[in-house]
Parts: structure tokens; sequence; C-alpha cells
């Protein structure tokens, strides 16, 4: 994980927590988050990243809807992610 961008990390995350993640849920996600419009040429290039990363897969849910899902080794760098945050972060 150390090599993404903050964007891919942040797509990363929305991909892991989305119930259906496609690419204008995700799109809409980031808006929210971003407060800005997102511009496919930023996001779809993004998200082939972290799917030759082997962080992402992505399948055709029809002829114009791409679905993601996060791989297990995705889930495994959020998991390790939030770890080394936490010694950062957590001062109970």
């Amino acid at each position: 994980m150390h090599d993404l961008t903050g964007f891919q990390r942040d797509l990363l995350y929305i991909v892991e927590g989305l119930d259906d993640p496609h690419g204008l849920a995700i799109k809409d996600e980031l808006e929210e988050y971003y407060e800005s419009e997102i511009h496919h040429g930023r996001l779809y290039p993004n998200l082939d990243t972290l799917v030759e990363k082997g962080l992402v897969e992505k399948s055709q849910r029809d002829k114009r809807t791409n679905e993601y899902a996060t791989t297990r080794r995705g889930s495994r760098e959020i998991e390790a992610r939030a770890g080394w945050e936490a010694q950062y972060t957590d001062r109970s």
C-alpha cells in the first residue's frame, strides 16, 4: 500500500466499504468526500492501477457497467494500514 497515491488508497477503501461497488457509485462516494467533481479520466485509470497491482478485481456487470471487489490481498493491505495508523493515532 506504501506505493499508492492518497487517491488510490481512498479508492481502495471505498471499494472495500461499498455494498455494490461499481464505477458511478465509487465516483459518487469520492465526490461527496472530496466535495468536487471526479472526472472519468482520473477515476478509471486509478481503478485500473489497483487492478494491475492485484488489490482489486474488475468484472463486467453488463455492457456499460463494471463492478469492482477488493481482493484478499487488498483487504490484507487495508488491515495492515489500519494497524500502522493505529500505532500513531490510538492514544488510550
